[in-house]
């Protein structure tokens, strides 16, 4: 679980770099990133756990709301899904079943945790300039890269260093835990279409 909250974490992450930059004022990312409701697209996570050779490999497709959340939907090596949304993340695995993994309203901690990936996702700006010192590098054709270390708290005890690059989209994420780990997800097959979630997608969030 705790592997697909970093994913969570970094596609929260994704949807608000351009929040984290404005913050300083330097307007870069917030320019290239695209806006928008709800993206789509597919993932590929590599986790390198200290002290273990072989990565830990996964892939599947997500829908990120700005709205809702985010449904984390993993097809390889197991298909499962998680939801993140304001209150609990689930877990549905491949038989249908569903379990409460965390409940926001139970703990504390956790609902900090969410507040934050929704405040990356919806843009606040002023949840998060506190949390983050942030470097930006332009690249060509309208990339860029974007490192962020957490200041001192909850969040530096867990992230050492988070990079993200892309260009209208964010195209990779890295992230540094401090306990030596290092995930790296790529996101690839980017889209804004539709806008709106279907049916379906927003039933899932439920």
């Amino acid at each position: 679980m705790k592997w697909v909250i970093t994913g969570l974490l970094a596609l929260a992450l994704a949807f608000g770099a351009a929040a984290v930059r404005a913050a300083d004022d330097l307007a870069l990312v917030q320019q290239r990133v695209a806006q928008v409701p709800v993206l789509r697209g597919d993932f590929q996570q590599q986790k390198q756990v200290a002290g273990f050779s072989k990565p830990l490999r996964s892939q599947g497709r997500f829908v990120l709301s700005r709205e809702h959340g985010v449904l984390w939907s993993t097809l390889k090596p197991f298909a499962s899904e998680v939801v993140l949304t304001r209150d609990r993340i689930l877990s549905r695995q491949r038989d249908g079943s569903t379990r409460v993994e965390l409940d926001g309203r139970q703990q504390p901690a956790l609902r900090a945790v969410n507040e934050m990936m929704f405040a990356l996702m919806s843009g606040d700006v002023a949840a998060l300039a506190p949390r983050f010192s942030s470097t930006v590098e332009a690249l060509p054709e309208q990339g860029w890269r974007l490192t962020l270390t957490p200041q001192p708290g909850p969040l530096a005890r867990s992230f050492k260093r988070i990079r993200l690059q892309g260009d209208r989209y964010v195209r990779q994420v890295e992230i540094e835990e401090a306990n030596g780990d290092r995930s790296l997800l790529e996101f690839t097959a980017i889209s804004e279409s539709p806008a709106a979630l279907s049916h379906a997608e927003a039933a899932r969030f439920d």
